[in-house]
């Protein structure tokens, strides 16, 4: 049976391995994640899933599971006549009553009392602890108390039924959706490089005891250097004109950014990047940083990533003067050749949906110039612009569009 479980998530896309299958399988045999379902449900998502960003996906496959097992049951559960699950007057239970409740002892046995109690029950009941209705102790029904019930119409009263998974509460995190700052913490997660650094000050204790059995029992510290975020970024952002309708996309993006990352720059530029850049839009025409100060400041260890829509005149790109706040006497595009040289880890992040990118003249020839390295700016996007991050790209010299 588990084997199906794990074929049906492997066949979802899920990237569930055979190790964490077996730990699965090591924790079942321990008695971790039994019992009933709820607990299997965290327990076997624990084991399987480690990406935050694929819980809902797991969710609705655990849904179909476990809705093919129920089948298997052969439970008729429409044919439970409506007037069994009106709400009657609510009966507050009282302590002692919630005390009494226990488990009917897992996922088979209450199934198998259900189809029990479906062949023997032949009117409704509200309030008792046996028959399918409301109000009660009863594991099957609604707005009742039982820390082991399957909920049967109506509103959940203890938010304690097994399917609970059916709730899909981590909708949100589908890396498919352009939706809150925590998607994209997760998704620069992945990024972030922690290496070791600096003074060695701090214990080895996996060292020290190898290195002290070695010495016969005779205590021989080692040390190390502390971990740290070794990555450092440089985001050059987009602002004003069309970008405006991208804003609280991208001030989620910045806000995730800045909360994963502690070597982090950021300047702004206006529809496309030429000879200078500035870091407060409050003063973008007195207090300017040119490209080459920004090269000359920053080392080739920064990653750089471009957020813009792309939407433009083509000749913003392509031609000298072709700004629209001032005179520009080199090509954008030369410009962005010249930091591609610099910073060769580069992507560029776009909120512009993929769907218009071949229909705009302007972000044809932005991903041209990005060879390729577009993405979109979703969590999907960002995950495989971080996956192109790891790997340098060889620009082109300025010259060569000369």
């Amino acid at each position: 049976m588990l084997l199906d479980y794990f074929y049906q998530l492997r066949k979802a896309g899920l990237p569930v391995s055979t190790s964490e299958y077996l730990q699965l399988l090591d924790g079942l045999s321990q008695h971790v994640g039994v019992l009933d379902l709820q607990r299997f449900y965290q327990f076997s998502r624990l084991c399987l899933i480690k990406d935050e960003s694929l819980y809902d996906r797991f969710d609705q496959v655990f849904n179909e599971y476990w809705s093919g097992r129920e089948s298997s049951f052969d439970l008729n559960i429409d044919a439970i006549p409506d007037d069994w699950l009106k709400l009657a007057d609510k009966d507050a239970l009282t302590e002692e009553q919630k005390a009494l409740v226990e488990s009917l002892g897992g996922w088979d046995k209450l199934m198998e009392t259900l189809a029990k109690r479906l062949e023997e029950q032949t009117e409704e009941h509200h309030g008792g602890s046996k028959w399918i209705g409301t109000r009660g102790t009863s594991p099957f029904g609604h707005s009742g108390f039982n820390p082991e019930g399957i909920r049967i119409g109506g509103p959940g009263g203890q938010r304690r039924a097994l399917k609970v998974w059916e709730q899909r509460r981590y909708q949100d995190l589908d890396g498919t959706k352009e939706l809150g700052t925590r998607n994209f913490k997760v998704a620069l997660r992945s990024l972030r490089k922690l290496t070791r650094d600096g003074a060695a000050d701090t214990l080895d204790l996996k060292n020290t005891i190898r290195a002290t059995a070695h010495n016969a029992g005779l205590l021989d510290l080692k040390m190390r250097a502390e971990r740290r975020n070794n990555v450092n970024v440089l985001l050059l952002l987009d602002i004003g004109g069309s970008m405006d309708y991208h804003s609280a996309l991208c001030e989620q993006l910045f806000s995730a950014a800045r909360a994963e990352f502690k070597h982090l720059e950021h300047f702004y530029f206006h529809n496309f990047i030429y000879e200078k850049v500035w870091r407060r839009n409050q003063r973008r025409h007195t207090d300017t940083v040119s490209i080459p100060e920004l090269i000359r400041t920053y080392g080739k260890k920064y990653k750089l990533i471009f957020v813009g829509d792309a939407t433009m005149s083509p000749y913003e790109i392509a031609a000298a003067g072709g700004s629209v706040e001032h005179w520009n006497e080199e090509p954008g595009a030369i410009w962005l050749q010249r930091l591609q040289q610099h910073f060769n880890h580069n992507v560029w992040l776009n909120p512009e949906k993929d769907t218009y990118w071949d229909s705009t003249p302007s972000i044809r020839m932005t991903r041209q110039l990005m060879h390729d390295r577009m993405y979109s700016l979703n969590v999907m996007g960002i995950q495989a612009a971080i996956d192109a991050l790891k790997t340098p790209m060889v620009a082109r010299s300025p010259l060569d569009s000369e």
